[in-house]
């Protein structure tokens, strides 16, 4: 009772009556001011406190239909599909503006969890193609007062001084010619020289905790991609130090264009609710300037071709081509159909995808725009099985065959892009066995002449097959038991003509994988997985 001042108004028990306590006629004591600090000037950051706006987690979606308002719930359903594969959206965090005849406005406000959340989904989702007319431009709630400060006149910017990059060549240079090969164990990453003479590795680069996931390097070897939750980071150079990065929330799997100039990242996510599918989502980058050039998304089934199980990487595959002239390609499948892309334009050739009714497989030529696909029979068998060879962009075909008793068909091309193999299983008329041959394709001459290779056992088992890179020779493992045979092969006869030949036949041999060295002439026969090597 002491400590309260004696002026307070008071009742008749004898305590205060705060209710009619001024609060600004009440004087601390100088001690307890000076105690508490309330006497030090306040600093007010207002620079920070403008910034501070509230709205971090907000993003503006711009260029959206503009729908009546019958529609907008299944608007509101699509850009929660799309966003909420990033981050979390708030209760109530999406609102589409209406105009007084309840017709929405051509934008959209989604208020994520964090700000973090926020800035993935302006990286990830602007540039999106929702549909041919609309395509997404997405920035943070906060940049609208960046930009009404931007001056009317053009300031051309000052210059920025010139900062060394690293080679990412520099392993050429190498005097003793080695190549270099990463290993990882635990949160350990290590890089070395392989050092055929020494028969040991020397270590190059060492860093933990590198990548939460895997490493991986480019198709030339200039490039070491690590793989992080947020996304990929790429690093290169003598000191391999860090390139570029890419935003890609939950990304799983990575593929590279063979130039080095695109990346494809792709991930997979779990739908939320009951009854939905497994979403995709497969975004496309520019090595070199960082840029997301498109981005793919849309249900499991619009990446996957008729009858298969489960989502394949990658779901683009890339052509061998690189010249400037006729573009890089890079296509999917889907049912009944291969869309085919151009990069750096992203855009589907010819604005529409190849038909082809059952389409199964197919594959690039590694050395030109040259398409293979494998459709499966169909009707019962009334609509026999297709080979087709095409080439972009004109999509002209370069080979067909038809095919009959297939049961299944694998491709293989000659690394040049000189020949073409197919693998054909077949039953016999009687249905109760399967036998397999070769169609052989000659790409380099005038109508893509080919033949037929049976071995001379037709019943034997195919356990394996290889063209020599940069040749003209390939290899056949084949045998029932658990010694196989391995057989060489020549598309040429001993006078130079064009006309496949039996080199030799090496028996026995305890080997289901073949290996040619990059430059061919050298093979390695392997007895790996249930071989165990021996």
């Amino acid at each position: 009772m002491e400590s309260i001042p004696s002026s307070f108004p008071r009742d008749q028990d004898g305590f205060v009556d705060w209710s009619k306590v001024n609060a600004e006629d009440v004087q601390l004591p100088a001690e307890e001011v000076e105690r508490a600090g309330l006497n030090a000037p306040v600093e007010v950051q207002l620079e920070e406190a403008a910034r501070d706006s509230g709205f971090a987690s907000v993003i503006v979606v711009d260029n959206l239909p503009q729908i009546p308002d019958a529609k907008v719930s299944k608007l509101q359903t699509v850009l929660t599909k799309i966003f909420s594969q990033i981050g979390e959206i708030r209760e109530g965090g999406m609102l589409l503006p209406q105009d007084e005849s309840k017709t929405t406005l051509g934008f959209a406000f989604v208020e994520f969890a964090t700000e973090q959340q926020a800035q993935s989904a302006v990286e990830q989702t602007d540039g999106y193609k929702l549909d041919k007319s609309h395509i997404f431009k997405v920035c943070k709630f906060d940049d609208f007062e960046k930009f009404s400060k931007v001056p009317d006149e053009y300031t051309a910017p000052a210059p920025k001084p010139f900062a060394q990059r690293e080679n990412t060549q520099a392993w050429m240079m190498d005097q003793r010619g080695r190549d270099q090969f990463v290993c990882r164990f635990g949160d350990e990453t290590e890089i070395f020289w392989n050092d055929a003479q020494t028969k040991k590795g020397e270590e190059v680069y060492r860093r933990s905790f590198w990548t939460e996931s895997y490493v991986q390097w480019s198709p030339k070897g200039s490039l070491l991609a690590t793989v992080h939750r947020q996304g990929v980071a790429l690093w290169g150079g003598e000191s391999f130090g860090r390139l570029a990065k890419y935003g890609h929330n939950g990304v799983q799997f990575i593929e590279f264009s063979p130039c080095e100039r695109f990346l494809a990242t792709g991930s997979t996510h779990e739908p939320s609710k009951a009854g939905e599918t497994t979403t995709v989502v497969v975004n496309f980058f520019d090595t070199r300037s960082g840029a997301k050039l498109r981005q793919f998304i849309g249900p499991i089934s619009d990446f996957i071709a008729d009858g298969q199980q489960g989502l394949t990487w990658p779901v683009f595959k890339w052509s061998g081509q690189t010249d400037e002239s006729s573009g890089c390609f890079f296509a999917k499948i889907g049912t009944g159909a291969i869309s085919v892309y151009q990069a750096p334009e992203m855009t589907l050739v010819d604005k529409k995808s190849i038909k082809l009714d059952g389409v199964v497989d197919f594959c690039w030529s590694p050395a030109d725009p040259i398409l293979a696909a494998y459709q499966p029979e169909q009707g019962g068998g009334n609509q026999p099985a297709r080979i087709s060879l095409m080439k972009l962009p004109g999509k002209t075909e370069v080979r067909s065959k038809n095919l009959f008793n297939v049961v299944g068909v694998k491709m293989f091309w000659q690394s040049s892009g000189d020949y073409f193999a197919a693998k054909i299983l077949r039953t016999t008329k009687s249905k109760k066995s399967t036998y397999s041959g070769f169609e052989l394709f000659r790409l380099r001459e005038p109508n893509c002449p080919m033949e037929v290779l049976e071995l001379a056992d037709k019943s034997e088992k195919i356990v394996a097959f290889a063209w020599e890179p940069k040749g003209h020779r390939f290899a056949i493992i084949h045998g029932d038991g658990a010694r196989p045979d391995v057989s060489f092969y020549s598309m040429k006869d001993k006078q130079g003509n064009n006309n496949c030949t039996l080199i030799g036949t090496i028996k026995n041999k305890t080997a289901n994988h073949l290996f040619w060295s990059p430059n061919g002439r050298v093979i390695i026969l392997a007895g790996l997985k249930t071989m165990n090597g021996q």
